[in-house]
């Protein structure tokens, strides 16, 4: 991808090419929840494409983005009474990382048991951020990322591929290696993020659920985390 320069989408309006369908909406509405993926790339965040017509282009499935559209426009899910693609739209709103989308879809249900070669593999992602109440509005003091794996071939391409982030610590204690990136501010935290989550899931591993949890350590301070659960499955190798 080429890097976009947003300050040329002149005015409010932006034109969406999503896998073939075009959508025009408003940066606002792109923008409505910061931390996704398209509130950080229509911040200027991330690097953005276009086609030959000038449209953003997102290599994603047209038809269901009709429905992360109005979400963002309403803050309301509203599908069909025969809508038959809860697992693909959960997915959609997995890769945008729209987290009330995915709280309104709920967690996914488990499919049938698995075979008994097989075993998951289980990699866990965390954000952990520190907000100060002086400042209106409420400002990001420190955020950094943990992954958590057994999986130490995942660590060791993650270490490879995002060499420019700042890793402070390695540690392995019961077969489990976390690797945290920062501290660092909001809108590398966010780009980090959306490069980690894309990278653990071209690795073959889907979204199992995520959560939120919000704490208040001072009267001045609260700390909000983020954590993302992924599996792949694996066929167990017979010795």
């Amino acid at each position: 991808m080429e890097n976009g320069d947003l300050g040329h989408a002149r005015g409010e309006f932006v034109s969406l090419n999503v896998g073939g369908c075009v959508y025009r909406t408003s940066l606002s509405t792109l923008r409505r929840y910061p931390d996704s993926m398209l509130g950080a790339m229509f911040r200027g965040d991330l690097p953005t494409v276009r086609d030959a017509q000038g449209n953003y282009f997102i290599d994603r499935d047209g038809t269901l983005f009709r429905y992360i559209l109005n979400f963002l426009r309403t803050s309301e899910l509203t599908l069909p009474c025969d809508f038959k693609e809860t697992e693909l739209l959960r997915k959609e709103a997995d890769f945008y990382q729209i987290e009330p989308l995915l709280h309104c879809l709920g967690d996914p249900k488990p499919s049938a048991l698995y075979p008994t070669d097989s075993y998951e593999e289980v990699v866990e992602l965390s954000s952990t951020r520190k907000l100060s109440k002086y400042s209106n509005p409420v400002a990001v003091i420190i955020t950094q990322l943990t992954i958590t794996t057994k999986l130490q071939s995942v660590l060791e391409a993650i270490s490879s591929g995002f060499t420019k982030w700042n890793k402070h610590m390695m540690d392995t204690r019961d077969y489990q290696v976390s690797f945290t990136f920062g501290p660092c501010d909001h809108q590398q935290e966010v780009s980090l993020r959306v490069h980690l989550l894309e990278f653990i899931s071209k690795a073959g591993f889907t979204i199992r659920n995520t959560r939120v949890h919000h704490m208040s350590e001072r009267a001045n301070e609260n700390t909000v985390e983020h954590h993302w659960t992924f599996c792949r499955r694996t066929q167990k190798v017979h010795e």
